[in-house]
C-alpha cells in the first residue's frame, strides 16, 4: 500500500513551485488557487517572499497537492497520507476530506494568524541525539512564562523539535548539547508551532472551519498529532484547526502508517525530512521523496507497489 507523506515548514525552498512538472494537473492547481488568491501563486517561491510564513504555507500546500495530483493523474494514488503541521492541508485535500478552494483560504488565513500572533523574536530548533525523557527537564530547568520554551515535535526517539522564544531556545540547546546530544539546529521556521503559545489562535481558525464543508476521506486520513487514522469530517475539521497549538508526533504516525499496511511511503515537495524519518521505520518497505528522484521511476515503484496492494 502507499503512503503519501507531506512536509511542515522548514522544508521550503526558493523556484520550489517553479520545479513542478510541467503537467495539467499542476497547472490545473495553479489555476485553482489564483482564483482562490487571486493573485499569481508563482510569485510566492522567491527568497524574499518565503520570509513570510503565509508565503511558505502556501507554497507548500500548493506544491503537496500539485505533485499529489500528478501521481493521481497517472492511476497511482495513495492508500493512505499524512501531513506534519501544515503538511495536513494537502494530506486533507488529497484524502478528499477537504476542497481545495477552501484549503488556500485556510491556510492562508492560518499563516496570517500564526505570523501576527509571532512576527519575530521566536522559532523551532531540532535536537537530535536525546530522548523526551532527558530533554524535557532541560526545557523544565528554563521554561517560565516570560521566557516560553516547549517540547513540540517527537520525529523519532531521538530527534525532537522545540518551540518558543529565541533566548530560552538557545538555553535549551546549549543545556542539549551538554548532556550528549549530537546536533542542535535552529529551523527556517520564525513562529512557535505546535505548542500552547497557539492556543488562541486555534481558537480562531476552528470559527473559519465554519463556514467549510469537510468530507469523510475517500483514503485513509492520519493525523500526525494523535497518531490515529481520522474518518469523521468533524472531528478531521478540528484537527486540522488545532494542530498549530499540539504536539507532533511523526514517528508514532510513521507506525501507524506501516501497521495499516503501508509499504511504500513517498514524500510530496519539498526536501526530504519525512522521508528520512520515515525511512527507518519503513526499514523492509521503501521510502522516496520526491525531489532529487526521477518522476519516471517513481511512477515505476508506484505502479508496482499499487499492483501488489490489489493482490
Amino acid at each position: 500500500m502507499i503512503l503519501f507523506t507531506f512536509p511542515g515548514q522548514g522544508a521550503q525552498r526558493p523556484g520550489m513551485l517553479h520545479s513542478l512538472p510541467d503537467h495539467p494537473a499542476v497547472a490545473r492547481t495553479l489555476d485553482e488557487t489564483f482564483d482562490a488568491l487571486r493573485d499569481d501563486p508563482l510569485t510566492l517561491d522567491t527568497a524574499k517572499a518565503l520570509e513570510s510564513t503565509v508565503a511558505v504555507q502556501l507554497c507548500l500546500l500548493v506544491a503537496g497537492v500539485a505533485m499529489a495530483r500528478f501521481f493521481v493523474a497517472h492511476k497511482v494514488g495513495p492508500h493512505m497520507v499524512a501531513g506534519l503541521s501544515i503538511g495536513s492541508y494537502p494530506a486533507a485535500v488529497i484524502a478528499g476530506a477537504l476542497e481545495y478552494a477552501d484549503a488556500v483560504r485556510l491556510v492562508a488565513r492560518r499563516g496570517q494568524l500564526m505570523e501576527s500572533a509571532y512576527p519575530h523574536g521566536y522559532g523551532m530548533a531540532a535536537i537530535v541525539g536525546l530522548d523526551r525523557y532527558q530533554l524535557e527537564p532541560l526545557i523544565a530547568r528554563v521554561h517560565t512564562p516570560a521566557a516560553p520554551v516547549y517540547l513540540a515535535n517527537l520525529n523519532a526517539n531521538r530527534q525532537l523539535v522545540i518551540a518558543g522564544a529565541d533566548g530560552p531556545m538557545r538555553l535549551v540547546m546549549r543545556l542539549a548539547l551538554g548532556q550528549g546530544a549530537t546536533r542542535v539546529e535552529r529551523l527556517a521556521v520564525s513562529v512557535p508551532s505546535h505548542c500552547e503559545l497557539f492556543d488562541s489562535a486555534a481558537v480562531e481558525m476552528r470559527a473559519a472551519f465554519a463556514g467549510v464543508t469537510v468530507h469523510r476521506p475517500q483514503s485513509t486520513y492520519l493525523s500526525s498529532g494523535i497518531a490515529r487514522a481520522l474518518f469523521e469530517p468533524g472531528i478531521i475539521a478540528d484537527d486540522l484547526a488545532n494542530n498549530m497549538a499540539r504536539q507532533v508526533h511523526w514517528f508514532e504516525t510513521a507506525r501507524l502508517a506501516w501497521e495499516r499496511g503501508a509499504r511504500l511511503a513517498l514524500e510530496m515537495p519539498s526536501g526530504s525530512v519525512l522521508t528520512n524519518l520515515t525511512a527507518p521505520v519503513f526499514a523492509d518497505g521503501q521510502a522516496f521523496c520526491c525531489d532529487n528522484n526521477r518522476i519516471d521511476t517513481l511512477l515505476a515503484l508506484l505502479s508496482r507497489e499499487q499492483a501488489q496492494a490489489t493482490h
